[in-house]
């Protein structure tokens, strides 16, 4: 793979609730004879292809003869350490949990069994190489069941083969009937401010080494199943990241020799609910650019286990030519038309950026657009920073209507008919300062030296927002100060509360002026000593985590300036009720003084990761409190909080000649309280260290872990 004149060669009660559920998925195509069929692999073969090493932290590095052979180790490893869940994402894409645990397991089942006709119909229309990797995948899961058939019911033979993998990757938009025609509350959902994810990208000029870094911190919970992987083809493909359990390309991120991403989650609108008129004569007909047309009708049947056999149950489903029928009536249809319709491509784009050796190719593989969402943060090899705002987005021909609003359709061009172009997407590449941050936030302030103007964008783009993390980011990284990795992964790891310092004088004067007595005038104090950091030994955040979460019952609203995006940096700040403020901080003195016996108790001594053995301190808040270091906290029985989610795998890689990189994952390469690869990482994790990234294979072999061929009959001879 080496590289000419800077170019590359390729690189690298429930029948009711089913039959809702069913009407929910509602995507579906004519049924058709599959053209092609995957091909079933010999995994006795397959293992002869392809060696694994587990190293010291039990990162499988596998280095593999082809694509199939690839596919089939990762298989292989993901069951070793997550084996039924790995069988249960294959039996849920192809519709099938009812028909191996009962009823009340087949909720996805209908959108299943669509999912895998059209992984049948498009199948010959995936590239070679990814269609090695879904039939490999599939022989590594038989291969698994097969030589361990203790973990599994008997007679459990599933045969998996390329279509269930593939299955899994194809898009079936959900929607939920009910909400979509209840009248409006007012009331928007409250999301979890702590699923998100944090990344950043620095130029060579912010870079001591003049090299460009990466950083990806997704935040989800510790049961997310983020699996840290190496996977080495010689001269096809070399890639270090992230694989979530349960298939070859779910969600990846990481890098090759030549450049790497990150993904934070952004919010799109991918769809669009329409009405549409039947035809007065036949309610299987409706009325569109002044004809009918037929509506297209598919049964779909699913079974499920009973006491004595097997028993069915089946929906039918309708679709117009703008998309699924979501609700009928006898006047009206109600469709939903999604950017996502059936998309099945997303595991071959994720095969082409895993190969793309430049910025261009990578990019080429970006305009497939089948990866529908998620902002991507990029850098390369080259010293390429680049940041987009991706979505497959309708370019709509109307304002964006909420979910009780459908609109009327008469004509096609009533509704949208493409999306919005890749290069109209919002996008930064090697901006000034040489910095690119993003928190899940919109874009236009990925870079404040030069910001977009959200006025450059249709109104179904995201409005400007810039929350207390994203913030806090910006403080951390808008300079021009040299870091090395070392620095970038230390500042990653900083415990600053954001809220804390925007609105703690404020809370301060307000205590003081209450004339507090007694135990409040004690906690006064801790509150005037407290670093304003949610660190392992501060003594403070607890006292004022537990007065904002009694504070803070209206949101924005419990600030006396909201957000402005004309302060993007330094709003929302003040206490919009200064008097409540102190109340409630009274309130806050007594809750800490009962549960922790201590009015300035350490962070650290009530906020602990626990795994196995490991019971340790930790820092780190939630990202409505501003920090970056977000982590999610769940009670113990002995009142301590635990932490079970948000800030868990890091990887943080600098593209020298040979990439450097440094990653952890909190929660560790198994979920088994037996594993050695359970709790090893925990107080590395809890102390904000990172384990080195292995990638050369000398420095693989050196390590001493154990190397292998998966499934194989006969013992690894080197």
């Amino acid at each position: 793979m080496e590289r000419a004149n800077g170019k590359s060669e390729a690189r690298f009660p429930f029948a009711d609730s089913i039959r809702r559920l069913a009407l929910c998925t509602l995507i579906f195509t004519a049924t058709c004879i599959p053209a092609v069929t995957p091909n079933e692999l010999d995994p006795r073969e397959l293992a002869r292809d392809v060696v694994v090493t587990r190293t010291a932290h039990g990162v499988p590095h596998i280095l593999a003869h082809d694509f199939a052979s690839a596919g089939y180790a990762i298989a292989y490893v993901q069951c070793e350490d997550y084996g039924a869940q790995v069988v249960n994402s294959l039996l849920r894409a192809r519709g099938e949990m009812g028909k191996y645990f009962g009823r009340d397991s087949m909720r996805s089942d209908f959108a299943g069994h669509l999912a895998y006709q059209r992984a049948q119909e498009v199948y010959g229309d995936v590239d070679d190489d990814a269609r090695d990797v879904y039939e490999g995948f599939a022989a590594g899961v038989n291969r698994y069941i097969e030589l361990h058939r203790g973990e599994f019911p008997p007679g459990f033979r599933p045969n998996f083969t390329g279509y269930d993998v593939l299955a899994k990757d194809v898009e079936v938009p959900p929607t939920n009937q009910a909400s979509r025609f209840a009248p409006p509350t007012g009331v928007a959902p409250h999301a979890d401010p702590n699923d998100g994810s944090n990344a950043w990208a620095f130029a060579p000029s912010r870079v001591t080494s003049g090299h460009a870094v990466l950083l990806r911190n997704p935040h989800l919970a510790w049961t997310a199943g983020y699996y840290e992987a190496h996977i080495i083809i010689p001269g096809l493909l070399n890639f270090y990241g992230d694989l979530r359990i349960g298939g070859p390309f779910t969600v990846v991120g990481g890098f090759n020799p030549y450049l790497g991403w990150a993904t934070t989650n952004n919010d799109p609108i991918l769809w669009q609910l329409y009405s549409l008129e039947t035809d007065a004569a036949d309610s299987m007909r409706y009325v569109l650019d002044g004809k009918t047309h037929a509506l297209s009708k598919q049964t779909v049947v699913a079974e499920f286990k009973t006491a004595t056999g097997m028993g069915k149950d089946s929906v039918v489903l309708y679709r117009t030519s703008l998309g699924p029928v979501v609700k009928r009536t006898r006047t009206t249809l109600y469709v939903m038309k999604a950017a996502n319709d059936m998309e099945y491509r997303g595991g071959e784009q994720f095969l082409r950026m895993m190969r793309s050796g430049t910025l261009d190719e990578w990019k080429a593989a970006m305009r497939m657009r089948a990866r529908i969402n998620s902002s991507f943060t990029y850098a390369d090899v080259d010293g390429n920073i680049y940041y987009v705002w991706n979505a497959s987005l309708p370019s709509l021909p109307h304002p964006p209507t909420g979910d009780s609003m459908p609109i009327p359709v008469r004509e096609t061009t009533d509704a949208w008919t493409h999306l919005v172009p890749y290069d109209s997407l919002p996008q930064f590449l090697n901006p000034p300062w040489g910095y690119i941050h993003n928190e899940n936030d919109a874009p236009y302030y990925t870079n404040m030296f030069q910001p977009l103007d959200p006025r450059g964008y249709p109104p179904y783009f995201p409005p400007p927002h810039l929350g207390l993390r994203s913030q806090l980011a910006i403080s951390l990284i808008h300079n021009n100060r040299k870091m090395s990795l070392e620095e970038i992964i230390t500042l990653k790891h900083s415990y600053r509360m954001l809220l804390a310092e925007r609105i703690g004088d404020e809370l301060i004067a307000a205590v003081r002026a209450s004339h507090p007595t007694g135990e409040v005038a004690r906690g006064l104090e801790v509150l005037e000593q407290w670093d304003r950091t949610a660190a392992p030994d501060s003594r403070g955040g607890v006292l004022f985590d537990t007065w904002w979460r009694r504070y803070d019952v209206r949101g924005d609203s419990s600030f006396a300036v909201l957000w402005d995006p004309a302060q993007p940096l330094t709003t929302p700040r003040g206490l919009r009720n200064p008097a409540r403020a102190a109340v409630v901080f009274g309130r806050a003195v007594t809750d800490v003084i009962q549960r922790y016996g201590s009015v300035d108790v350490a962070w650290g001594d009530v906020h602990r990761v626990r795994r196995g053995d490991v019971d340790v301190p930790v820092g780190g808040c939630a990202s409505d409190e501003g920090c970056f270091r977000v982590l999610t906290y769940a009670p113990a029985a002995d009142g301590k909080l635990v932490a079970t989610g948000s800030d868990g795998w890091i990887l943080a890689v600098e593209f020298a000649d040979e990439p450097r990189a440094f990653s952890i994952l909190a929660y560790g390469e198994s979920p088994h309280p037996y594993s050695p690869w359970y709790s090893d990482q925990a107080a590395m994790f809890a102390r904000g260290e990172l384990k080195p990234v292995l990638w050369n294979l000398d420095d693989i072999r050196r390590d001493g872990g154990r190397t292998y061929r998966p499934g194989s009959d006969a013992k690894y001879e080197p």
